[in-house]
């Protein structure tokens, strides 16, 4: 079968060769490798090039947007947790009185997380 080196496929797509080890990496197209490792880019992968390029544009989303859809579908347990985060309801703490007194605690827990992720860098 004729094949393409990442090069000759980033010129007969559009694609930089820098995109496309990017899709790669997001698992939107997978290319096989010669027996030096290098990617190969046959009608199958060029095919999924063109469509993938058309479903970004049709569709107004960005690759990012793909490779995390991608990782919904093989991530069960965070879909679930993506889920639930959007289906719950802000709800104040049993232990704060009212509205204000919510808000300096949200505002207390942000920069306790903060502090701990600065420490941790």
């Amino acid at each position: 079968m004729a094949t393409l080196t990442i090069n000759e496929a980033a010129a007969a797509t559009g694609w930089s060769p820098r995109m496309l080890r990017y899709v790669e990496q997001l698992g939107l197209v997978e290319s096989p490798r010669s027996a030096a490792g290098y990617r190969l880019y046959g009608p199958a992968q060029l095919q999924r090039l063109r469509t993938l390029r058309e479903l970004l544009v049709g569709h107004g989303v960005e690759l990012g947007d793909l490779g995390f859809a991608l990782r919904l579908r093989r991530e069960p347990d965070l879909a679930l947790a993506l889920d639930t985060w959007f289906e719950a309801a802000p709800r104040r703490p049993a232990a704060v009185d009212d509205d204000a007194d919510w808000l300096a605690f949200e505002q207390d827990k942000h920069q306790t997380l903060l502090m701990t992720a600065t420490r941790s860098s």
